[in-house]
């Protein structure tokens, strides 16, 4: 059964509410990917400290810290310093959406009331490969209906930098309201909280992808305490590679966000990949190149989860055993065969990320657009 989960909290930025964020929230259609003139893989540079007008004109597109949009339902931000994670950590994490949004409440955005996580169902492909010239590559597909996409480059004082991407519509503002109407520094505060995916500048590659089943993480010891979204960040912030993320992991106490029942995928720079799952309350990690939504551990899971999810894991695999190495194209064009437009379903694979791990570049297309490309870089 569904769950909504809120806090009323006081309401000391009541006046900021008013504001309008510059994310447009009009879930406008955008052309299909055959509708769309082609672009030339594209620069978004996200080292730079350049706070100059962004010209959407312009073949290199620089995010600032105000959030600016690239697309209806698709924009960017960059953030550095402190967004209190540190703390968030040092006073034992969280064990619910609740308490995330609590510690956010009181520490981090202080006074954006009512905010709160809403569950939805989605689904996911990942691959990992390694292009000819030796350079490790990780592909993902976030499948959904529409939502608005934050990609957001972070610059922690005491962590890696990353780029990560946020569902803006899993989190909400009082009764319902998306997160537009906050001003941009509170959006892109609680935008760090919430990562469905990510890499950061080790070239560690993270990504959630959910199961359709019941038994969602809530483990109970005297560990401190994770949810699905913040060990996300936990992982972009501290992990350099795939042991240090699994050794990391294994410290806390995972408890689901959203009480959806989910796998990470995790790739590194050296090219090991793995799918990390909990199941009976216990972690399992599994080496594998490729991920949908079914659980890959041996044992009474092994293969729960929905049926297309085996179909995409079935293209996928033999693709990378037809092709085992891949430039970022091909890869690309591998994601888009298992892409949502390829099943007849009402959903869309809202964004697909080429990630070149070696060299810190994350492609970025928009709602199955693949003549359109977003390219940003971790320096």
């Amino acid at each position: 059964m569904k769950r909504r989960k809120r806090i009323m909290l006081c309401a000391a930025l009541a006046a900021a509410l008013l504001m309008t964020g510059g994310c447009n929230m009009t879930g406008q259609e955008t052309p299909d990917k055959d509708g769309k003139k082609t672009a030339e893989p594209g620069g978004i540079a996200t080292g730079t400290e350049s706070e100059e007008a962004l010209s959407m004109n312009s073949s290199l597109l620089i995010p600032t810290a105000d959030v600016t949009e690239l697309e209806p339902g698709l924009s960017m931000v960059r953030y550095e310093g402190d967004y209190g994670f540190e703390g968030f950590l040092d006073q034992g994490g969280a064990a619910s959406d609740d308490e995330v949004i609590d510690y956010l409440t009181r520490h981090v955005v202080m006074g954006a009331a009512g905010l709160e996580f809403r569950e939805s169902a989605f689904g996911c492909s990942a691959l990992s490969v390694q292009s000819p010239d030796g350079e490790q590559l990780f592909g993902r597909n976030f499948d959904w209906n529409k939502c608005n996409a934050l990609i957001v480059s972070s610059y922690p004082e005491n962590g890696y930098a990353s780029i990560s991407t946020v569902n803006m519509d899993f989190v909400t503002n009082g009764y319902g309201r998306l997160l537009s109407v906050l001003p941009d520094q509170v959006r892109t505060r609680v935008a760090l909280y919430a990562p469905m995916d990510g890499m950061n500048e080790m070239g560690l590659c993270v990504a959630v992808l959910m199961i359709q089943d019941s038994d969602a993480a809530d483990q109970a010891t005297d560990k401190p305490d994770i949810t699905t979204t913040t060990a996300v960040r936990l992982l972009l912030d501290k992990a350099a590679d795939v042991e240090e993320a699994v050794e990391l992991l294994g410290t806390y106490d995972m408890h689901a966000s959203m009480g959806m029942t989910v796998h990470f995928a995790l790739s590194d720079r050296a090219g090991r990949s793995v799918v990390v799952e909990y199941i009976n309350q216990e972690m399992a990690v599994t080496d594998s190149p490729v991920v949908t939504n079914f659980y890959l551990a041996e044992g009474e899971k092994q293969g729960i989860g929905t049926t297309q999810s085996h179909t995409r894991y079935e293209i996928l695999t033999k693709k990378r055993s037809e092709t085992p190495e891949m430039d970022m194209e091909e890869l690309r064009d591998a994601m888009d065969s298992v892409s949502k437009d390829n099943f007849g379903e009402f959903e869309s694979t809202e964004w697909t990320i080429c990630y070149n791990q070696s060299q810190g570049e994350a492609r970025y297309y928009h709602r199955e657009n693949y003549g359109n490309v977003y390219t940003f870089r971790i320096q």
